[in-house]
């Protein structure tokens, strides 16, 4: 890292959800003199059709967290009125509605889509680095591997409003020499921090607390669907890395697809669990058989090199799992 984040105001927009906290904890303990603003909608009792939380931010997830908080609604200019007050150098803007279940066209796309143009406003205005979350439900069910331009067909509004997102990017970059603005198509992302998601928790999660639970799993059939996935802590060495390069969109993977089946043969190492698995049918009329990053060019432009194989992510995850499943049973 050429960055140096102290004596830095930073904003992290979804700073009490997954990635959001995450990239907090690493600032906070990598640059103790920086000054991180978190800004969270935070979970209540309000859930979406589906029985999800419409907020996914955790107060737990920021238990340690020793920098101002600030609850907020990105859909609420009143609340928004409120980041004027700082002069920011670095915002990374983590806050969506992230369930791929959730119908309701217009507010996916008000809350995802809209919402960035205030943060790229704010952004310009105090010479800030921007960095955003998108996804890879821009693909949809695209042939993998997936490289950014191509096969940018999604089949849901969650992954249209972003690809909406990376439009309104791709549109300012080339007419704004100056603008400081990354995009990072995450894939399926794992790890600590993730267990306050709920239903839309990785299959890492899910499958780990079911072996925990009754030593037997449900898989799709016949379990070799294949997904990139992407452990916590390269996510967040995406977002750092990115402040130093050079402004664009990337896809944010491991590079390599794996499949269920593998995910539930290197739980059972792990959990020393002989584990007995159940294909059913898949009820889904969309559903993504191959997802894979090409991280080419988040490489050569971002210096993102990802450290955590499959094994290597499940192996530093496997405590925080169990820790879980002790919690929760």
């Amino acid at each position: 890292m050429n960055t140096n984040f102290n004596n830095k105001n930073i904003l992290i927009t979804g700073g009490a959800g997954f990635v959001g906290s995450n990239i907090a904890f690493y600032l906070q303990k990598n640059y103790p003199d920086s000054n991180i603003v978190v800004f969270d909608k935070f979970q209540s009792s309000e859930r979406f059709p589906s029985g999800n939380h419409t907020a996914l931010g955790h107060f737990k997830n920021l238990r340690n967290f020793a920098h101002t908080v600030i609850s907020g609604d990105i859909n609420n200019p009143d609340d928004l009125a409120l980041l004027n007050a700082y002069s920011w150098d670095y915002i990374f803007h983590q806050a969506a509605i992230s369930d791929t279940t959730v119908m309701d066209q217009s507010l996916v796309i008000k809350t995802n889509t809209n919402t960035l143009k205030f943060f790229i406003d704010l952004a310009a205005r105090t010479g800030a680095h921007l960095v955003y979350a998108s996804s890879a439900g821009t693909y949809g069910n695209s042939e993998a591997p997936n490289r950014v331009g191509y096969g940018e067909h999604p089949e849901n509004v969650y992954g249209f409003s972003k690809l909406m997102m990376d439009n309104i990017t791709r549109d300012i970059i080339p007419k704004t020499p100056l603008a400081k603005i990354t995009g990072l198509r995450y894939f399926n992302v794992y790890g600590n921090a993730e267990y306050y998601k709920g239903k839309t928790a990785s299959m890492i999660l899910q499958l780990g607390l079911q072996m925990l639970s009754n030593n037997k799993v449900k898989l799709f059939k016949y379990g070799e669907q294949l997904r990139d996935f992407v452990f916590i802590d390269d996510v967040v060495q995406a977002n750092i890395k990115a402040v130093d390069g050079k402004p664009g969109i990337y896809n944010v993977g491991y590079g390599k697809s794996r499949s269920f089946n593998d995910i539930v043969s290197v739980l059972s190492q792990h959990l020393n669990k002989k584990v007995e698995v159940e294909y059913i049918d898949n009820p889904f009329t969309f559903y993504q058989n191959n997802t894979c990053a090409d991280i080419t060019a988040t490489s050569q432009n971002l210096g993102y090199l990802p450290e955590f194989t499959l094994e290597k992510g499940i192996a530093a995850y496997i405590d925080e799992i169990q820790r879980i499943h002790e919690q929760i049973r």
